[in-house]
């Protein structure tokens, strides 16, 4: 790994405008919100878009292309790969590489975002500067050809530059003005850019918040946490310490039907229409005994 001194942070400006241009809109966009400038159905497709999103970072991205959790039928990989689209949070396959160094290399400068260098760069910093030379290094040893076999990221990732935009930020702009007559500015700044930046930032509290304060009942040594915060937020990823732990769970906690744990409900759902199945999770007794071995210094990767 490199050492601290060779390594001199080099920030993207172009991120950082944009970045704050999205925070502005969004702010007019909660304004539009607080003061019931909008109308009830642009309300209702904001949080109906917003949860798609988030489930398709959640279930999708993180649990089913990360850590492979799960299997999942065509049909389901196509609504996911939509949903995680709308999020607009990176392809897939470049969301699940940066994913699974950040198990393999936690906390160390191969973590994408490394809380170590403050929660603030954890929580959205990192998407600010130049990564980190060994978040790269380490990320091209890495067996993605899972990824490369499925035809749904193969073509999302063809095709993101084009898709993304469309998905995130015409598509919910352009429905409540269409369909109800909403001000179309309005519906840019709410359904759009509002609705966007929070499903970001109820991602971004995982890489932070739940790896600052919380608790830690299976593993004392890591700084990934349980916080309840966090799982409300991010539909259920806010259970951190377990899912370092046992981070192929598909309910990425203990306790799966919590309902502060959204996607694990939906997966189940998914399996009950036989559209998610082979759904993998700890027995009572692995976690009994990780509960028992607490502070060993146990951490698995991916």
């Amino acid at each position: 790994m490199s050492s601290p001194a060779s390594y001199k942070p080099q920030i993207v400006w172009p991120n950082v405008i944009v970045l704050l241009l999205y925070h502005y809109f969004s702010v007019l966009g909660l304004y539009y919100m607080l003061t019931m400038t909008l109308k009830w159905q642009t309300t209702l497709f904001f949080v109906i878009l917003g949860r798609a999103g988030g489930l398709g970072a959640s279930a999708g991205s993180h649990r089913l292309w990360s850590h492979k959790a799960y299997k999942a039928k065509l049909p389901l990989r196509i609504m996911l790969c939509v949903f995680q689209t709308v999020a607009f949070q990176n392809c897939i396959y470049e969301w699940a590489r940066d994913h699974r160094v950040h198990h393999k290399f936690t906390d160390t400068d191969a973590d994408p975002h490394n809380i170590n260098r403050g929660f603030f760069f954890s929580h959205m910093g990192w998407l600010m500067v130049r990564k980190h030379p060994d978040v790269i290094k380490r990320g091209k040893t890495l067996d993605l050809s899972d990824l490369e076999a499925d035809p749904v990221v193969r073509f999302q990732k063809k095709y993101y530059v084009v898709l993304a935009p469309v998905l995130c930020f015409v598509f919910p702009t352009m429905v409540p003005w269409y369909f109800w007559n909403e001000d179309l500015y309005i519906s840019f700044c709410v359904a759009g850019m509002l609705r966007y930046i929070l499903t970001l930032h109820f991602t971004w509290v995982v890489n932070s918040v739940a790896h600052t304060w919380g608790t830690k009942p299976y593993n004392r040594s890591i700084r990934p946490t349980e916080n309840k915060l966090a799982a409300v937020l991010s539909g259920g990823e806010g259970w951190h310490n377990y899912h370092h732990v046992f981070p192929w769970d598909y309910k990425a906690a203990e306790l799966g039907t919590s309902p502060h744990n959204l996607s694990a409900i939906f997966i189940d759902i998914m399996a009950k229409i036989g559209w998610a199945y082979d759904l993998r999770t700890a027995s009572p007794k692995m976690i009994k005994e990780r509960r028992n071995e607490i502070g060993t210094g146990f951490e698995s990767s991916y």
